[in-house]
């Protein structure tokens, strides 16, 4: 087969010839019609992000296809049925096997290629949301880089379990996220966003926040809370190393977590399996209904994944998620 490769970290990608998976026990072969850019893959490609031991050195965490083979042990699903996955890597490729487990049906509302943007982000802002108390009332989330793939899933996952959103945004994406339900847009490079939040909240503040940048903001994360809110860092863009005074989160009895989904295990307490499982019975009507549908910003050929991943890093990169598509 054919897959994105590359002669050593931080070389240019290429479309080459790679071996052909097969089905182990538990494992589907996927045929794969798209995959997605993630923030992840332009890291692990740079030699920044590492795959977990045993997952494949094949970019791509997420996509969407056929079953064409099956492995010993698998029951739920049948060739030729076209599914999404999440994957601890392999996607940027024409096949690839990954646990039955972490395969989902098309939703019905669903376009098979559209598809691949589901995954990684549906399940990231699952397990980062899924233990969060109802919103109150009045109650306001405020979500972090929302026109990225994460981003604008979070505005759309948290406005169907009916919270207000406030999001930090470039002014140019305003009008995306705005459409998406966000009723507070904020520019992060010329707007405070505390001030802003308190200011939506009569300075109550974020009883969520869902934050990508890390270090840098975490002082102000903090600041945006209200009594009792949750923050959970999902990702450092803006830094993974900062002090916090202990007493200002014991005041604000804030509850501070962090996650991450690539390094789970595929089974057991915590695993991708059970989130999976999770998502399919709570999320998964949701998209099958077409009430919420991933927003694509791109498409692109899969053998120009190389333009794409500049694409993500640059000035231009577009909302949503970046599709590649065979």
């Amino acid at each position: 087969m054919k897959a994105i490769r590359q002669r050593a970290a931080g070389e240019p990608l290429e479309w080459a010839d790679a071996p052909d998976p097969v089905a182990g026990h538990g494992e589907v072969v996927i045929d794969v019609v798209a995959t997605a850019v993630n923030r992840a893959d332009v890291m692990q490609a740079a030699g920044k992000y590492p795959p977990p031991p045993g997952a494949s050195e094949i970019l791509g965490l997420e996509c969407s296809g056929t079953i064409t083979a099956l492995g010993e042990g698998v029951e739920r699903f049948t060739l030729g049925e076209p599914v999404c996955a999440l994957l601890a890597g392999g996607g940027y490729a024409e096949r690839v096997a990954v646990p039955a487990t972490q395969v989902l049906p098309v939703p019905a509302a669903i376009a098979l290629d559209e598809a691949a943007a589901l995954p990684e982000a549906v399940l990231t802002v699952w397990t980062a949301i899924r233990d969060v108390p109802p919103p109150s009332p009045d109650g306001l989330a405020l979500v972090h880089g929302g026109s990225g793939g994460i981003g604008t899933m979070a505005i759309l996952l948290l406005r169907a379990l009916g919270w207000r959103v406030a999001t930090t945004a470039s002014a140019r994406h305003h009008d995306l996220v705005r459409s998406l339900g966000a009723e507070l847009a904020i520019d992060y490079r010329s707007e405070d966003f505390v001030e802003a939040v308190l200011g939506a909240t009569e300075g109550r503040g974020a009883e969520v926040v869902l934050d990508v940048i890390g270090a840098d903001y975490l002082d102000r994360n903090i600041d945006a809370l209200a009594l009792d809110g949750a923050l959970t860092v999902i990702a450092v863009q803006g830094g993974s190393k900062a002090e916090v005074d202990l007493r200002r989160l014991m005041q604000r009895r804030v509850t501070l977590r962090a996650m991450t989904l690539r390094a789970r295990p595929i089974e057991g307490r915590g695993s991708k399996a059970d989130a999976v499982a999770e998502v399919r019975e709570h999320v998964w009507p949701l998209f099958s209904t077409g009430e919420i549908r991933p927003v694509i910003g791109a498409t692109m050929p899969l053998a120009k994944a190389g333009r794409a991943h500049e694409l993500m890093g640059s000035a231009d990169a577009p909302g949503g998620k970046i599709l590649l598509v065979r």
